[in-house]
């Protein structure tokens, strides 16, 4: 009997057992919840998991299975697929002592059985929770990580001295912040969220629907909640938070424009640290920049001056011909550019 399960979330038993197993797992990251890598798969794509268990440990690796006859340019006879992680972090996340090197022999039998091609994973930033990826490794762009587990006034005093400046003049001006565990304050969320990426010209990815956020209040209760800085009652700033045992993660959110002096995103990131800490998390993580050493990333490591942790990314082909194949397919419909493929993994998805 096979170690190596292959569960799909849209199986009701599959489904359950996925569950039951992640109820297991320590720390609980929100990305290996099946709800959680659900939001992210399209009509056609699978939300599946790998599952190891030996007798020393378990392995429990969420993705997202893709068909590349959804794709007009590849044909719809097409009966090639490939893998990738959810937005976000992720990866093979593991506890015990689990023989690493048998779980990936299994899982990449598995995958060519089932024609896939290539893996993109987003790897955690925690590798102590992880098993090492078995392909190509990039380390991609810092992100900023704040430890919780200091005492407030230790966590006060390792801010950057403008980022207490700007707490104190957010006090000042009377901004307040509050927690919205429910979305009862979408409508405000989405309206800053969306003109902040009109603003900063986002791809058009990041426009999620409104019923992605729905799905997230409703499917992730108690791994999410949003943190809202308030000036006479109205939201000015605003941030998506996700929730795992030790870590809390930035997500998604935004700020009106006019009210920058007023400095709400400081007050709000201060505020959602302090209730990281006393609830008993372990880390907030920021998330980087747009780009390496841009505004973003400096202004979120003056939360975290020493707090920068390297993101990293796992690529792995599995069939070289086909692979190879695809590319030069893709290529040729945009008429033999390679320059606009060489830096996106895998190539043929650009």
């Amino acid at each position: 009997m096979s170690l190596l399960r292959i569960l799909d979330a849209a199986n009701a038993a599959e489904l359950k057992a996925w569950q039951e197993i992640y109820s297991t797992l320590p720390a609980k990251e929100v990305q290996a919840n099946p709800a959680y890598v659900r939001l992210f798969a399209n009509q056609s794509d699978r939300a599946v998991c790998a599952l190891w268990q030996d007798a020393k440990g378990t392995i429990l690796f969420p993705f997202i299975l893709r068909a590349l006859s959804e794709e007009d340019w590849a044909g719809a006879d097409n009966d090639a697929t490939d893998l990738i992680t959810p937005y976000g972090y992720g990866g093979p996340y593991a506890w015990g002592e689990p023989d690493n090197g048998a779980f990936w022999c299994c899982f990449e039998e598995w995958a060519r059985q089932n024609k896939a091609v290539s893996l993109f994973a987003r790897l955690s930033l925690f590798p102590e929770q992880s098993i090492p990826f078995h392909g190509e490794v990039e380390a991609k762009s810092a992100n900023i990580v704040r430890t919780l587990d200091l005492e407030p006034d230790e966590i006060w005093m390792d801010y950057s001295h403008k980022v207490r400046k700007n707490v104190k003049k957010a006090q000042r001006n009377g901004l307040t912040v509050e927690i919205d565990e429910q979305g009862s304050r979408l409508e405000e969320f989405l309206e800053i969220y969306y003109s902040t990426l009109d603003r900063r010209n986002a791809l058009g990815g990041y426009y999620f629907e409104r019923e992605f956020f729905n799905a997230i209040v409703t499917d992730l209760p108690g791994q999410s909640a949003f943190f809202h800085t308030l000036l006479d009652g109205k939201v000015i700033s605003t941030e998506l938070v996700l929730i795992s045992d030790n870590h809390i993660y930035s997500f998604l959110g935004g700020t009106i424009v006019s009210s920058y002096d007023l400095r709400p995103n400081d007050l709000l990131k201060h505020e959602i640290i302090l209730w990281g800490h006393f609830a008993g998390k372990k880390a907030y993580i920021l998330g980087g920049g747009y780009h390496d050493q841009d505004g973003i990333f400096q202004y979120k490591k003056s939360f975290a001056p020493g707090g920068e942790v390297m993101f990293r990314v796992g690529k792995k082909i599995f069939d070289p011909d086909r692979y190879a194949q695809l590319v030069e397919k893709r290529g040729s419909l945009l008429n033999g550019s390679r320059s606009t493929v060489a830096d996106y993994f895998p190539a043929y998805r650009v």
